[in-house]
């Protein structure tokens, strides 16, 4: 009897781990055990919050305020440091060239120096436009892990706020995104 409970066991092992190198099935569990969600009682970003000054690294330098009351807002913060930030650029290179003309999409390089991004960006030939902070963060959105994203409604309503690597270009992300409108 034990000897098959630990074949029972080592299928399991091999089939479970099996399906995380699968391409897609990974993904797939998460979106079911993980899904994106809204944030019920969203809150909204104050004008403080706005007041970042951004030097642009791939665009030209903004504030954070210039993009509060246009469009919904991607902000994103990363390193190239991260591996999970880096997981998930493609679906965010994706979501932009998908999405850019609907809304604003702002990620700020966070513990990074100017030349790392820029190498990184140019040899990944992501054209999402990326930033450095040059003031303080607001506590309401200073990351406590990387990647945080927060997705925004154009009056600066926090919609959601991921802390976790996400395929955003997945059917639930763009569910969402699709369901702000502009």
């Amino acid at each position: 009897m034990k000897k098959g409970q630990n074949i029972i066991f080592i299928v399991l092992t091999v089939v479970i781990v099996g399906m995380l190198f699968i391409p897609g099935v990974k993904s797939f569990i998460q979106e079911m055990i993980f899904p994106i969600k809204k944030i019920e009682n969203a809150t909204t970003l104050s004008d403080k919050a706005y007041q970042v000054e951004l030097k642009g690294i791939n665009t030209s330098n903004a504030n954070l305020a210039d993009f509060k009351g246009k469009k919904p807002l991607f902000l994103n913060f990363w390193g190239t440091w991260c591996a999970p930030c880096r997981e998930e650029w493609p679906s965010i290179q994706k979501l932009y060239d998908e999405k850019k003309g609907e809304m604003d999409f702002v990620l700020i390089a966070m513990m990074d120096k100017e030349e790392a991004v820029r190498k990184y960006l140019e040899e990944n030939q992501f054209t999402v436009p990326v930033y450095l902070a040059e003031s303080p963060l607001d506590e309401s959105i200073l990351p406590k892990s990387f990647p945080t994203t927060f997705v925004l409604s154009k009056e600066g309503r926090i919609v959601l706020k991921e802390t976790a690597t996400r395929d955003w270009h997945s059917e639930s992300a763009l569910n969402i995104l699709n369901q702000m409108g502009n």
